[in-house]
C-alpha cells in the first residue's frame, strides 16, 4: 500500500523514523591504550565508545563532560597513550522526546481505542531538532502513560505548530494501524476553516503537484515535476472587502497543502509568516488584528473517521479559537455586517442554515481553479 503524507506533515516514515534510548547519567573511566597514540581525543573516544557518535562525543568534550588526567580538554588534543579519561555520560536531547510532561489538553472525544483533541496554536506535535520537549507527544505520555507502548505515542497525523484544531490519536496498536490505513485510503475527512487574503471569487478545486520549493528547501511549493498529487476543495463562506472566510476540504494531505494551494491561487492565508503577503491591502484595524494574530489563520474545524473498533463514523467539530474569531468579527464590522452575534457558535448556527454538515465533495467541485500540468 502506498504511503500518503498528511496535512502539514512530511513523509510519515521519515518524520517518525526516530528512536531514542534513555542514557542513565553515569561516569565511565577509561584508559587510552598505546595503540591509539596519535589520534585526536574525539577520535580515540569514538574507538573506545562505539555506541556513541563522534559528533556526540565531541559535544561532551566541549561541554566539559570529559576530563583527561583530571583536566578539561579539547576534541583536537592528541593522545600519546596511557591517559586516564573520565566521561560523564550526558542524556541526549532526543531522550526528552519521550519524557512525560503534564500539560492541559483539550480532549473532545475519548474511548478505549482513540482520543480526539483540539490542539492550540503554538504547540508542536512531536519532537524534532530544536523542539525535543514541550510537545504534544510529551503531553500525551503524561495524560495516558500507556501510550508509551504505542509507536509515536499513537500520533498518526500532524498539524503545524501554529495551526489549531482537531487531531485523532490511537490508544492501541490495532487502532493506530486502522487509522493509518484510513489516512492512506483518504477516507478520513478533514475540514479546515481559514481566512484568506482578497476576495475569493468562487468555490472550486485546486489540483496540483506539491514538492520542496526549488529555491528554498525549507518551504513547499507547487511544482511541475517531482511533487506529489495534492487536491484541496475550497468553499467560500463569507466575503469581505479585503479578505474571505473559507472552508477547505482535503482530498490529499501534503505538507503545508492548504497554505501552499491558497498562495498558488493568489489568496494566501492571512497572517501566514511563510507563504503570506504582509503587504496585502486592508483597513488599518484589520491589519492590526492580523499582526497580533502572529500565525496563519487556519483551524482544523471538523474531523470524521471510521471508529477502529465498532466501525461507526465518528465526526467531531471544534469551533474557531478566539484569535481567528476576533479577526472575523473585525472583518464583519469593517464591512457593515451584523456584529451582534457574540461568538462562533452563534455564527455556526447562522451559517449552518445554508451549509450541509456532511462533507460532500460535489459541493466543492463548482469550478476547477488550478490543474496540475
Amino acid at each position: 500500500m502506498q504511503n500518503t503524507s498528511f496535512e502539514n506533515e512530511a513523509d510519515y516514515n521519515d518524520d517518525f523514523g526516530f528512536s531514542a534510548v534513555p542514557d542513565a547519567e553515569s561516569c565511565i573511566n577509561l584508559t587510552v591504550p598505546v595503540e591509539l597514540a596519535g589520534l585526536r581525543l574525539d577520535a580515540a573516544m569514538a574507538k573506545l565508545l562505539p555506541d556513541y557518535s563522534r559528533s556526540r562525543l565531541s559535544g561532551w568534550i566541549k561541554d566539559g563532560a570529559v576530563t583527561v588526567n583530571g583536566k578539561s580538554a579539547q576534541p583536537k588534543d592528541k593522545m600519546i597513550g596511557g591517559e586516564q579519561l573520565q566521561v560523564t555520560v550526558q542524556e541526549s536531547e532526543e531522550v526528552l522526546a519521550f519524557t512525560p510532561e503534564p500539560m492541559e489538553l483539550d480532549i473532545v472525544y475519548e474511548d478505549d481505542s482513540v482520543l480526539v483533541l483540539n490542539k492550540p496554536a503554538g504547540l508542536v506535535v512531536h519532537p524534532a531538532a530544536g523542539n525535543w520537549s514541550g510537545t504534544l507527544l510529551n503531553g500525551l505520555l503524561a495524560y495516558c502513560p500507556a501510550l508509551a507502548q504505542i509507536p509515536r505515542a499513537g500520533i498518526v497525523h500532524r498539524l503545524d505548530k501554529d495551526t489549531s484544531g482537531l487531531m485523532v490519536v490511537a490508544k492501541t496498536l490495532q487502532a493506530q494501524n486502522h487509522l493509518v490505513q484510513q489516512l492512506q485510503e483518504r477516507t478520513v475527512k478533514r475540514i479546515y476553516r481559514a481566512v484568506a487574503n482578497g476576495v475569493v471569487p468562487f468555490d472550486g478545486k485546486i489540483d496540483t503537484l506539491i514538492g520542496r520549493d526549488p529555491h528554498n528547501r525549507l518551504k513547499m511549493a507547487v511544482v511541475k515535476f517531482g511533487g506529489k498529487p495534492a487536491v484541496t476543495h475550497v468553499k467560500v463562506l463569507e466575503r469581505y472587502g479585503s479578505h474571505s472566510y473559507i472552508e477547505c476540504a482535503l482530498e490529499t494531505g501534503r505538507t503545508h497543502q492548504i497554505r501552499v494551494h491558497m498562495r498558488e491561487a493568489n489568496h494566501p492565508l492571512a497572517g501566514d509568516p511563510v507563504y503570506g503577503n504582509p503587504r496585502h491591502p486592508a483597513p488599518d484595524a484589520v491589519k492590526e488584528v492580523i499582526k497580533n494574530l502572529g500565525r496563519q489563520a487556519l483551524h482544523a474545524f471538523r474531523l470524521s473517521f471510521v471508529h477502529p473498533q465498532n466501525g461507526e463514523t465518528v465526526s467531531v467539530e471544534a469551533p474557531l479559537p478566539q484569535d481567528i474569531y476576533h479577526l472575523l468579527s473585525v472583518l464583519r464590522l469593517e464591512n457593515g455586517m451584523d456584529s451582534s452575534l457574540s461568538n462562533e457558535a452563534e455564527w455556526q448556527d447562522y451559517l449552518s442554515e445554508e451549509d450541509d454538515d456532511d462533507w460532500n465533495e460535489d459541493d466543492y467541485d463548482v469550478e476547477v481553479v488550478y490543474l496540475k500540468e
